[in-house]
Parts: C-alpha cells; structure tokens; sequence
C-alpha cells in the first residue's frame, strides 16, 4: 500500500471512529423544553456533522414529527425522557427512511412501551439496541478496511490524480451499493411489518 493508500485509509478509519453515538447513560432522566432537547442532540452528535453550521433536530424537526405522530405531543411543551428515546430513533432513521416507515416502525415501541405502559421501559428497549450497535463496531471497521483494500486492488496503479480518483470511486462504489441493498431490505421489512399489523387490526 503506497503513502497515498495509507492516508485515505487513515483518514476513512477516523471519521468512522470518530462518530458520536448517545450513550443511555447520558440521556437526561428529566423532562425537557424543546430548546434543551435540541441543544442536547447538538451536543452528543456534534462530530455527526457534515458541516459546522448544520443542525442536527430542528424546532421544525421536532414539530413535524409530533404532527405526522411518529412521537407522542409534549406534556405542557416538555418532553419526557421516552419522547427523547424515540426522537433519537428517529435521527438515526430519517437519512435514509421515509417519514411514514418510521413512524410504522416505532409506532408499536410507543403503543407497548411509552412511559412503562408494559413490562419492558423505553430505556431497556434502548440499552439493548445500543449494546447490540456496539457489539458491531469492531467488525464494521474490519469491513470498511476489507472494501477500502478490494477498490484499491481494483485500481493498484493508482498513482496520478485521476487513478486515485477512480480508487475513491470504486470504494464508495462499494459503500452505495451496500446502502442501497439494505435500505431495500429494511423497507421490505417495514412493509411486513405493516402487514401483520393490518391482520392483526381486522382480526380484532
């Protein structure tokens, strides 16, 4: 691997370690203003952004979610620990899901588990999700490296701009199309989903 290898190779590592993700340790157990939760995910996602002037949930963010019903309204305008929860799903989601499909996939988490309405609370559901994410990291950043190396063995003359150029390409190449056959399979999934919810209303 020549110098330049090594330095995009470097480079693609940090940014995918540098991610912030919210721990469920460092979610509030008080219930927020609109201002104090935008301000939070600010704070915890920060290294998220794609430029330093972006937002990452907006007033309006917030409020169209709570109109279309993919989170609960406020109670007297603050949101509870578990409105917080579902909003951080819903980040999580949005790039790459429609607004109906997130609201079918997270509408049974409010139906059963919103402010403790069944056994299991919204911070268990939430724990386990992100120990289950973070179980994955290391094999993530085996597999980026893995498709870093496959697009450079594509290219391995790349030495002037335009070769180089086309090892980069081939890499996100490689990185759009896994995107592009999961977010298929996630919405086939949703759509299941929807589905058996269907049955199950006209059961009842």
């Amino acid at each position: 691997m020549d110098d330049r290898s090594r330095d995009i190779l470097h480079y693609v590592i940090k940014q995918f370690s540098d991610l912030s993700y919210i721990r469920p340790e460092d979610v509030p157990d008080i219930p927020l203003y609109m201002d104090q939760i935008t301000g939070f995910m600010d704070s915890k996602l920060e290294s998220c952004k794609r430029h330093p002037e972006d937002k990452i949930l907006t007033k309006t963010m917030i409020n169209n979610y709570t109109k279309n019903r993919v989170i609960p309204p406020p109670e007297k305008k603050k949101y509870s620990k578990d409105h917080l929860l579902l909003m951080i799903f819903v980040y999580y989601l949005k790039d790459f899901l429609q607004i109906n499909d997130i609201k079918t996939l997270l509408s049974p988490l409010e139906e059963h588990f919103f402010m403790g309405s069944s056994g299991k609370s919204m911070s268990d559901i939430y724990q386990s999700a992100f120990d289950l994410v973070a179980s994955q990291t290391d094999y993530m950043t085996k597999d980026i490296v893995r498709r870093l190396k496959l697009a450079q063995d594509t290219f391995p003359e790349a030495e002037t701009d335009e070769e180089v150029y086309l090892y980069i390409f081939a890499f996100v190449c490689l990185l759009s199309f896994d995107v592009y056959v999961k977010k298929h399979l996630i919405e086939s999934v949703i759509d299941e989903l929807n589905k058996i919810r269907e049955d199950t209303d006209h059961k009842e």
